[in-house]
């Protein structure tokens, strides 16, 4: 028979012969996968072991009784989240705010590598990346005491400019008119530069010699940019369109709880801080994980949502 399986009782089954030659291959590549034990182990405890922790949400948690002798509680934690203005209030915001920073924090790293890519001169391409890359490495602590003193109504360089052509100083981060948009700003400017990364090195892998002959088309460096560089790096940017859907729940907990007061909180409150506020200060762990659900299990369903889209589209995906 020339066919690589064979039909044996109703199944395909695979000859022997294939069946050692994958032995040989793993075999021959042992060490490579000895190297992989370290990272199953770490995904492992880190991320698949804490999943027990799901069940906190469906049982009325007592700390000193431990998981197993805490009394059954169903859906009631879910319920009371689904009842409380508090927590609807903050999934509003997150949804609001995750969906601007989406869209900055997505389009703005294109831009930026599209940028960099058509600066020919090494020094200062190298320069400027440095410069958009040190942000990502500062914490939020520090990043969120310089936005406050820029942003400060007294020594604020922003409110200086302001008082120059005239104006009145506003003290921006406690008015919920901008608190969302300094969020989606300051977010865009600490994390794009480290962003663009995987967009440039995504640009330096594309072909020269096609941008070589449009050159001598004579197509423009915005014709080239449409036409070549962006159908290129496509596929790179519907997977990263993708993991960012996923985290569209998550609006930024380190930022939030640096630049908040009580007087954006109904602008600014949103489900990480949420989550914080109920499970750390008032210990109700039951409710906070009952609301760590809900994210959970919203970003898992956006993210296979836009992996079946993407897929459908131009056959790009993570899975």
């Amino acid at each position: 028979m020339g066919e690589a399986a064979v039909k044996v009782a109703g199944r395909r089954e695979t000859p022997p012969e294939r069946r050692t030659t994958g032995l040989r291959r793993l075999w021959k590549y042992k060490l490579l996968y000895v190297l992989l034990i370290p990272a199953f182990v770490w995904v492992f405890l880190f991320d698949y072991l804490p999943l027990y922790g799901i069940s906190i949400a469906f049982v009325d948690y007592n700390a000193i009784q431990g998981l197993s002798a805490s009394p059954w509680a169903g859906l009631n934690y879910f319920r009371m989240l689904f009842e409380s203005e508090m927590f609807m209030n903050a999934f509003v915001n997150t949804l609001i705010i995750s969906l601007y920073k989406m869209i900055s924090g997505f389009i703005c790293p294109i831009l930026l590598a599209l940028a960099l890519n058509e600066i020919r001169s090494a020094w200062f391409k190298k320069t400027l990346q440095t410069a958009v890359y040190l942000p990502r490495f500062v914490s939020w602590v520090v990043y969120g005491g310089i936005i406050t003193l820029l942003l400060s109504p007294e020594t604020g360089i922003i409110n200086k400019v302001i008082e120059f052509f005239g104006g009145d100083p506003v003290y921006l981060l406690v008015d919920p008119a901008y608190f969302r948009t300094i969020l989606v700003v300051t977010d865009a400017m600490k994390e794009m530069g480290w962003a663009a990364i995987i967009y440039i090195a995504a640009i330096a892998g594309l072909n020269p010699e096609v941008y070589e002959a449009a050159i001598m088309d004579g197509a423009t460096r915005f014709k080239r940019i449409v036409h070549i560089t962006l159908p290129g790096i496509a596929s790179t940017i519907v997977v990263i369109f993708i993991l960012r859907v996923g985290y569209v729940m998550s609006a930024g907990l380190d930022q939030v709880i640096n630049l908040y007061n009580p007087m954006v909180f109904e602008v600014g409150d949103i489900l990480d801080t949420y989550i914080y506020r109920v499970g750390i200060e008032q210990f109700s762990l039951s409710l906070a994980a009952a609301a760590d659900v809900i994210k959970g299990a919203i970003g898992l369903v956006l993210v296979l949502i836009a992996n079946h889209i993407a897929k459908r589209i131009n056959d790009s995906g993570i899975f």
